[in-house]
């Protein structure tokens, strides 16, 4: 078994999940003090420096299974944030697609073998997993993050949260839920294949119990920023709030 983690410090888990940084209000600003690193740590990530703003935040996943008797499954999903346009509720795209070929050879039968991937669910950050319980298999994780100055794209498939599909034994789902959203693959009595990204976390799993399967998780991820000159409502917020913070803080007077 193989698995990793990391806790990202970047765009990811701000807009995943915000947690709002808190100040004691029983004591009068006193000047400026410095952030002690546990509050800064929670702080990572919701701000960009260098004079940019995000004005896209994407995710493309995309798992493939090969069988050994030849069957194939995809499940795939597409999701686009559009902060372009201002505010603090971005535009949401979401476009899922699943497939599932007919198989040329009945589904293997492996008693006694069995992995277990469930701790999975608590882990916080980037996870990638894969459990072998077989020979001859090949899985793989990869993810990739992309940053790039420019413009959000034009969003696309609005109004659809779910694809799923289920044929001899093989199902593939592709879903928008609440503030979650997946890919996952699945054989009977063979194993499962996941793809996640929720409140917090972002996820690969492959848990396999069988031999001779070929199985692929590839999540890519795009960050597209803007210049906040070209963002007059932004600028004018930006300026309107350092004129109220002026003298506020914990710190001895200056």
């Amino acid at each position: 078994m193989n698995i990793a983690t990391w806790t990202p410090g970047i765009v990811l888990l701000a807009l995943l999940g915000i947690v709002p940084a808190h100040a004691d209000e029983s004591r009068p600003g006193k000047g400026l003090s410095e952030i002690p690193d546990p509050e800064l740590n929670l702080m990572r990530g919701r701000y960009t420096v260098g004079g940019n703003t995000v004005a896209w935040f994407g995710v493309t996943m995309v798992s493939q299974w090969q069988t050994a008797g030849g069957q194939s499954a995809q499940s795939a999903l597409k999701l686009g944030m559009d902060f372009s346009h201002g505010g603090s509720t971005p535009r949401i795209s979401f476009a899922p697609s699943v497939s599932v070929t007919a198989a040329d050879a009945p589904l293997p039968v492996t008693p006694g073998r069995s992995v277990d991937s469930s701790g999975l669910q608590n882990v916080a950050g980037l996870s990638q997993s894969i459990q072998v319980a077989g020979d001859g298999n090949l899985a793989s994780n990869a993810t990739q993050l992309t940053v790039r100055d420019g413009t959000a794209p034009t969003p696309t498939g609005e109004g659809v949260n779910l694809a799923s599909v289920h044929q001899g034994g093989v199902s593939a789902l592709a879903q928008l839920e609440g503030n979650t959203a997946k890919v996952q693959l699945q054989i009977e009595g063979v194993g499962a294949v996941q793809q996640w990204i929720r409140n917090g976390s972002v996820g690969q799993s492959i848990a396999l119990g069988s031999d001779g399967q070929s199985v692929t998780n590839r999540l890519q991820i795009d960050l597209v920023r803007q210049s906040m000159a070209n963002n007059v409502p932004l600028n004018q917020n930006v300026a309107q709030a350092m004129t109220l913070v002026r003298g506020v803080g914990m710190g001895p007077g200056q």
